[in-house]
Parts: structure tokens; C-alpha cells; sequence
């Protein structure tokens, strides 16, 4: 599997890459910001990229998405309750973002779905609070937590739709259910894995 994270736009977004190395099919999750090293690195791999996976529609994850569709026609899937966010709310909600064209996806995902890049196989969880459509998605022991789960900390709850209470449940009973050694990488910041927060995140721990 090849799996390369890049940080992205004003506020250092992680934008994944998620490829299989013998049919060379990728998938790439929260694009922002100017995505053009990404799509560089693609055609330096001789990756096509297949889908553009959306943990959410804030801003920060979604602003390279339109020129990364239309430079390689990627599907766009991501949680039917964050359309609002893509369709302009984003630029509402977040002034800096507001040359953001609005766009919808080509398709919606829920709990359970998987996602076949080549041989790869990514599962979709279900995780609001951060918003009302979050998402995450598992390969194997790697869980892409979007602004859901962060290495001693969680996402924010305080914007329209948020909910402190619902991202709590989502970890709680969605996440920290997962193998401890699970490999946790998140939308900002550094990795963690599932041990190290059930130990030590103070927000699961009061």
C-alpha cells in the first residue's frame, strides 16, 4: 500500500494518499488548500486517482477538491448531512474560505460502506459531532479520524451543528472500541494510536 500524508493550505490540513502499488488506483481524503505537490506526486507515482474521500466539509478539507476533480474526473463521496457545508454553507460559516466554489458530491457515504481502491479496501465509520456529517475511515490498522479525533484532543464542538456531547459517543463508542494498536492520523497535527488515547486524552478520561 502506498500512504503518504501531506499538509495543505492555511491551516495544515493532512490530505492523505491512499494507493494500491500494483494496479496504481488511489484515493485521496480531505484535499485542502492548493493541491497541486499532491496531484504532482500522483502523476510522479503514475497513480489515477479514483476518489477524493471527505471526513467533512469545513473549509480547510475541501478547498483543492474542484481542481482535483477536474484535472482527474476523481469521484467525490463523502457524509450526506455535511452537503450543507459544500454547497456554500462553508463559506458562511468561515469568511476566509470564501472563494470556495461550491460543489456537490458525486455520491454519499455511510456506516459500513467500503470503498474498493484496487485491492484496497476502506471502511467507512460514522462519527458527527465535529459536524453533523462526519466521517472517518479505516484501512486495517489505520484510522483517518478527520477533525474527529486528535493526539490529545478532539475536535470542536462550537460551531453551528457541532455537538460536544454527539463527538464524545462518536469516540467513545465508535473508535476507542478499536484494536489499541490501531494507527490513529487525523485531519491536523501528528499521529497517535487508540492505547495512547484512551490513556491519555483528557477529554475521554473525565
Amino acid at each position: 500500500m502506498i500512504f503518504e500524508v501531506f499538509q495543505l493550505g492555511y491551516f495544515q490540513t493532512n490530505c492523505y494518499l491512499i494507493g494500491d502499488e500494483k494496479t496504481k488506483e488511489c484515493a485521496l481524503v480531505d484535499p485542502g488548500g492548493t493541491p497541486d505537490k499532491v496531484l504532482k506526486r500522483c502523476e510522479e507515482l503514475g497513480l489515477k486517482i479514483e476518489y477524493i474521500l471527505l471526513t467533512h466539509g469545513h473549509g480547510d478539507h475541501i478547498a483543492g477538491v474542484e481542481r482535483i476533480k477536474t484535472k482527474s474526473g476523481a469521484k467525490v463521496l463523502m457524509g450526506k448531512e455535511d452537503e450543507y457545508l459544500v454547497n456554500g454553507g462553508t463559506q458562511e460559516l468561515i469568511p476566509i474560505f470564501r472563494n470556495i466554489k461550491p460543489f456537490l458530491p458525486d455520491g454519499y457515504l455511510r456506516e459500513g460502506d467500503i470503498i474498493d481502491v484496487g485491492s484496497l479496501n476502506i471502511e467507512v465509520i460514522e462519527t458527527p459531532g465535529h459536524t453533523p456529517g462526519g466521517l472517518c475511515f479505516k484501512i486495517g490498522n489505520i484510522l483517518l479520524s478527520g477533525d474527529t479525533l486528535f493526539q490529545g484532543s478532539i475536535g470542536r464542538t462550537d460551531f453551528p451543528k457541532g455537538s460536544f456531547e454527539t463527538l464524545i459517543n462518536s469516540i467513545k463508542n465508535k473508535l476507542l472500541i478499536l484494536d489499541d494498536e490501531t494507527k490513529v492520523f487525523p485531519g491536523h497535527g501528528p499521529s497517535t494510536t487508540i492505547e495512547k488515547e484512551k490513556k491519555f486524552n483528557p477529554f475521554l478520561n473525565e
